[in-house]
């Protein structure tokens, strides 16, 4: 276990802790569950950056760290949808979750047929990623009544459901051939 790691299993570990402020009802609960959904954030960067700076990375860390990114994500979203009761908010979130499950499944599928790399993390999926966070700390730090964070939550959260439809593509674009039903002789 190194401090990359640990960090990752912290991730984990402030789900409860974040899912727990946010329905807190006190006044300060929003800000709180969105400082957590922040500080998640910022391992998620930090433990990557260590990892690859100490050359620490572990089989470990390279399974958890996308698992906790997507949990904390996934749970945020759900959190989000159910507080806010919105299109503007379900539709990017129901994108969003999808499109996790369909990458993450189709990754599984070409590591077992030895072409993974063909659809490894792209530079498109780091600017998801960062629109998508930026998007979900605005949200959670506000309470649902349409004000010009809660709109800018909004517009950040679409462009991150648009550019994840579009990362999606692009992975099974470059999985389409080991995806056809024709087989090459």
């Amino acid at each position: 276990m190194n401090i990359p790691n640990l960090l990752t299993v912290l991730r984990v570990l402030l789900i409860p802790f974040f899912i727990a402020l946010f329905y807190m009802p006190v006044s300060w609960s929003y800000w709180a569950a969105s400082s957590v959904f922040a500080l998640a954030s910022f391992t998620d960067w930090l433990d990557g950056y260590l990892a690859r700076r100490w050359k620490q990375s572990t089989p470990f860390g390279a399974f958890l760290d996308p698992v906790a990114d997507k949990l904390m994500v996934a749970v945020a979203l759900v959190l989000l949808v159910q507080e806010h009761a919105t299109i503007w908010l379900t539709l990017p979130a129901t994108i969003i979750i999808g499109r996790e499950i369909v990458v993450s499944a189709l990754r599984e599928w070409m590591a077992e047929l030895g072409a993974r790399a063909q659809v490894a993390v792209s530079s498109l999926g780091k600017w998801k990623t960062a629109a998508q966070m930026v998007s979900l700390i605005v949200l959670l730090a506000n309470p649902p009544q349409l004000t010009f964070w809660v709109l800018t939550g909004y517009v950040l959260l679409i462009i991150a459901a648009a550019l994840t439809l579009w990362s999606m593509c692009s992975y099974l674009l470059a999985a389409w051939p080991h995806l056809s039903i024709t087989k090459k002789k």
